[in-house]
């Protein structure tokens, strides 16, 4: 049987270059390029796709269907360089039996989570799958 692996997502925004170096001073991508007009932003195996569309608004109007779960190594730096840039918190970082939380808002609108787990979750969901 043939399996399927999520790779990218696109995310389509009115002011791409804004988002894009949103994302990429935020949470620093390994990777970074424009291919045919595409921003790519390569986050560990996936990858974020972000271009411009004129058959959408400027902010998402339901940002809770979709949200950006990034997995970081220092959740406590990274909200700090977010409170730098002058990021909105929909819910600020927060310690949760070991393993940090917080969800901001991008540019456009989205709800992009932060999630840095402890060592005792990470070893419980490897034993999932």
């Amino acid at each position: 049987m043939a399996k399927s692996t999520l790779d990218s997502m696109l995310l389509s925004s009115t002011d791409p270059e804004r988002l894009r170096a949103w994302y990429a001073g935020a949470l620093r991508p390994q990777q970074e390029a424009n291919v045919g007009g595409y921003f790519m932003l390569k986050f560990g195996d996936f990858h974020l796709m972000i271009d411009n569309r004129s058959d959408i608004g400027e902010k998402n109007p339901e940002p809770g269907r979709i949200i950006l779960n990034f997995d970081v190594d220092d959740a406590r730096g990274i909200a700090a360089r977010l409170d730098e840039m002058g990021a909105s918190w929909l819910a600020p970082l927060e310690d949760r039996d070991g393993s940090l939380f917080g969800t901001v808002i991008d540019p456009d609108g989205n709800y992009v989570q932060i999630i840095q787990l402890s060592e005792e979750h990470l070893a419980e969901m490897s034993q999932m799958f």
